[in-house]
This record gives C-alpha cells, structure tokens and sequence, in this order.
C-alpha cells in the first residue's frame, strides 16, 4: 500500500500542494440554518467544577466550512478526548461521535431543547447518557453530563462544568 501512495505522488505531483491548500467551502456549504444551533460552544474555554477548580480546558472550533465543530479537551486529570458535532439534515437531528485516551466512545444524538443543547446517547439498553449544554447570560456555558440505569427513570450527575472563555492574550505562554 505504502509503494502505491509514492507512486501517486511520483506521477501526480500537483495532488500534494491541492491537499495541502485549505479549499474554500461551497457558498451553501450548509444550507440547513440549524447547522448554527451550536455555536454558542465554540471557543477556547476553561472548564470549572462545582466546587470551583478547573477540570479541564476544551477547545471548540468550527470545521468543514462550519458544518460541523470539533471538540479538544485536556483534562486538569490528564484524560484527552475529542468529539465531532454536526447537524443532520436528512434526520433532524444533532450527532455527537465522541472517544477519548482511554479507549471510551459515546454517540449521542439530539436537537435544541429551549435553549439548551441536549444529546443522547444512542446505544439501546438501560443505560442512558444525557449531556445537556445551556447558553449563560453571562457569556459562559453549563455542561451536565447525567447517567441513567433504568432507562431514564432516575438520573445521576456525572460532570457539571462551567465553561469561561479563555481571552487569548491570557493562555498560559502567550505574551
């Protein structure tokens, strides 16, 4: 396989600098306007516990010409996870594919509630996850994370942040 990707180099030498270029999205790249419920997550965040420290830093940004957002997280723990997020048209619903460090996965699937964001998980069985993200007046953004055993009968909390915008000018080593 490797001999052939440096064949198709050797004969096509144009295809590395077109890849290497970012491509402008279509105009109607996402013509769907709920492609945009979720912008209020993007950002350069830290991520506060209840009790007031910081468990992590998240980094949401647009991608695919804002069709979709990828989320980087680093945990104040040291566990690492990312997520891609992006609207479905055809079902009308959010999708989140999430997998960190330790080898966890989680799809959730979900829409605008109020003015919340809340997915799913989508697996079938007892177990339920529920991630729930609400726009503050404030500018920052609560994440609630509950966990259910019974299908959604009761709930237990497993993460509540608050997420605060870092101002680029205050990320540890910029000047």
């Amino acid at each position: 396989m490797r001999w052939l990707a440096l064949l198709t180099l050797a004969v096509c030498p144009t295809l590395v600098h077109a890849e290497s270029a970012p491509a402008k999205p279509p105009a109607d790249a996402c013509p769907a306007k709920e492609s945009h419920q979720f912008d209020f997550w993007i950002g350069h965040w830290n991520v506060i516990d209840p009790a007031g420290k910081v468990a992590g830093h998240n980094r949401i940004e647009a991608i695919v010409g804002g069709c979709a957002l990828s989320e980087n997280w680093d945990g104040a723990a040291g566990n690492r996870g990312k997520s891609y997020n992006a609207y479905d048209a055809r079902t009308k619903t959010w999708q989140q594919f999430w997998v960190d460090a330790h080898g966890g996965v989680l799809h959730l699937s979900g829409g605008i509630e109020g003015s919340s964001m809340v997915l799913r998980s989508t697996q079938l069985g007892a177990h339920v996850d529920r991630i729930t993200w609400t726009p503050n007046d404030d500018g920052t953004v609560r994440q609630l994370w509950e966990s259910s055993d019974d299908a959604g009968k009761t709930w237990k909390n497993e993460f509540d942040g608050r997420y605060e915008r870092i101002r680029m000018s205050n990320r540890a080593g910029s000047p």
